[in-house]
């Protein structure tokens, strides 16, 4: 596992500092939210353990933690929609990253086939919320 330091107690020096000092759940673990470098468009929210991040940073390639499978996974490794990292943020406290991304392969980012994890949109009606597919979001052309 990685090693990063950890947070400083002094909340300047965590916002304000050149540290990189990721703050870590309980479960040991910061969210991740994956952006298209180019569109801006929202692709994927994941989570990260410290390996993870450190093998993102290391590699120039996205890999994150599985909460379902409770397993290390490289985005892309079966389906070749590796996301190539173009730039990574971290939130001001240190406990969020952002990854601004280049999508390999065929451009889904989802393991579903979809460019995005988020392409359905919540419609509510006279019999309540239901899900429909937005086709600006759907699946890339193949």
């Amino acid at each position: 596992m990685a090693a990063f330091a950890t947070p400083p107690a002094d909340k300047t020096r965590l916002e304000e500092g050149d540290a990189l000092t990721p703050r870590f759940d309980a479960a040991g673990l910061v969210t991740a939210v994956v952006t298209d470098m180019a569109s801006g468009e929202l692709l994927m929210v994941a989570h990260m353990d410290a390996d993870a991040l450190q093998r993102t940073i290391e590699t120039g390639q996205a890999h994150f933690w599985s909460r379902s499978r409770q397993a290390p996974w490289k985005k892309g490794e079966t389906s070749g929609n590796v996301l190539e990292v173009g730039e990574l943020r971290v939130d001001c406290d240190q406990d969020a990253v952002w990854l601004r991304v280049t999508v390999a392969g065929d451009g889904a980012a989802c393991h579903t086939g979809q460019r995005s994890c988020f392409y359905r949109r919540v419609e509510t009606g006279a019999e309540g919320a239901s899900l429909v597919e937005d086709d600006a979001l759907a699946a890339p052309q193949r």
